[in-house]
């Protein structure tokens, strides 16, 4: 029996996928008016499907954080996370990390909403990996949206063997539409970071 049928809503399927795209809580007004229902309605399906993942156990958990709503993982697979964010993973970079530091680094301050919409992917877990390899950081806030900004670390550029961002390669003087961008910037980071020897490990989702 799927999640769905658990809750016997119509919209749970369409919920789930909106929460999991989500790099924010994501009130249910929202919610309602993406999957075109009441209000009622959604914040009931939330509460279902809540109470669902709590009763078969799963590895993740749905809460209400202010105004919105997120999944999370469980705190009692805290330690298992912990020891594969630090201890299990490569040395070296994915092509979808590398890609995503490549985005802060030229367009920092950035913030993770923004990561995602040029990447077209939710970039969360991702961005989570390069703060604990500390390659980037939390610079600040947004000044109109109060959304977490960041940018690249000291180690960053020590590992690229830079001593600042002016090192960079400079990208093509005019903009290139969003996908060429990207394989651009991927391709730029990929040839600083792919060999590089493993990062000292020295964090778990949000």
């Amino acid at each position: 029996m799927t999640a769905t049928d658990e809750a016997g809503s119509p919209i749970s399927g369409a919920v789930e996928a909106l929460l999991l795209m989500a790099t924010e809580p994501v009130p249910a007004t929202e919610l309602a008016e993406a999957v075109d229902a009441p209000v009622a309605e959604v914040e009931e399906c939330l509460a279902e499907l809540a109470g669902f993942y709590d009763r078969t156990g799963r590895g993740f958990e749905l809460r209400r954080v202010g105004n919105g709503w997120r999944y999370y993982t469980r705190d009692e697979h805290a330690d298992v996370i912990g020891r594969w964010l630090l201890e299990g993973q490569r040395g070296t970079l994915s092509q979808a990390a590398l890609e995503t530091l490549a985005v802060v680094a030229y367009l920092q301050p950035i913030s993770r909403g923004r990561v995602s919409a040029v990447r077209g992917v939710n970039v969360d877990g991702v961005m989570r990996t390069l703060a604990t390899r500390d390659l980037i950081e939390e610079v600040g806030r947004d000044g109109e949206t109060g959304a977490r900004l960041f940018g690249t670390t000291t180690h960053f550029l020590e590992r690229m063997g830079m001593t600042s961002l002016d090192q960079l390669p400079p990208l093509a003087p005019h903009l290139p539409d969003a996908s060429a961008l990207e394989a651009e910037l991927a391709s730029l980071a990929d040839s600083g970071l792919r060999d590089a020897a493993p990062v000292p490990t020295a964090e778990v989702a949000e």
